[in-house]
């Protein structure tokens, strides 16, 4: 199988607004990944920026518009590399299952050639410091959450159309099973500064995948 190279495609060139609210974006986001939202103050991301404490207010009202902000645009990214590792996976067969197991193959080797390992995640970290966060941010949080599950238990609601499973196990579950994966594994390969760990778990949830399932007699 072909090695997935993911490419970013969020719009084309930026003008210098759009450049300045972004560099904004990625200084706040390094520095919450690192030591957490409350930790992370806007006195440093202007510093760190170059800006004005007006030039920083043009772009976000306060640090909630910023929260919002970068967890929409985690969620976007995401969803983006998802799209695309599913698509190629669809592309490249047509079973079901065998597409699930070859698009978890390449987000295993997409993980792995990440130079620093996987960054963080911004909902995980939202949702260990949720109080600090207005009802809109926690509201957002959740929608990314329950996005995964239905995405993944739409999956499998294909693979269980021609395949049963070989233990009596609820689809949802599972569902929720791969997001914890992909969330433990983050925090795992981190805790342990080990950059394999994501994808090595990505790479066992994919072997438990592939043993849940066998076809139906029925199938076609």
């Amino acid at each position: 199988m072909e090695k997935l190279t993911i490419t970013e495609t969020f719009g084309g060139p930026k003008r210098k607004g759009e450049r300045t609210r972004e560099r904004i974006m990625e200084i706040a986001s390094q520095s919450i990944l690192e030591k957490g939202f409350g930790a992370t103050s806007i006195e440093e991301i202007i510093c760190e920026a170059g800006l004005t404490k007006s030039g920083f207010f043009y772009h976000f009202s306060d640090k909630n518009e910023l929260a919002r902000a970068l967890l929409q645009r985690y969620i976007e990214q995401d969803d983006e590399i998802l799209d695309q590792v599913f698509d190629r996976a669809r592309e490249l067969v047509d079973d079901p299952l065998h597409q699930l197991l070859a698009a978890l193959k390449m987000l295993a080797e997409v993980l792995e050639d990440l130079p620093n390992g996987h960054p963080g995640c911004i909902v995980a970290v939202y949702c260990y410091q949720e109080r600090l966060f207005d009802q809109e941010v926690r509201d957002l949080n959740r929608h990314a959450v329950l996005a995964w599950r239905i995405r993944f238990r739409a999956i499998l609601d294909d693979i269980a159309d021609q395949y049963q499973t070989t233990e009596p196990v609820d689809l949802e579950q599972v569902a929720d099973m791969i997001s914890t994966v992909l969330e433990g594994g983050i925090v795992m390969s981190k805790a342990l500064n080990e950059p394999r760990k994501l994808a090595e778990q990505v790479m066992l949830l994919r072997s438990f995948i592939k043993l849940l399932f066998t076809r139906r007699p029925d199938a076609r």
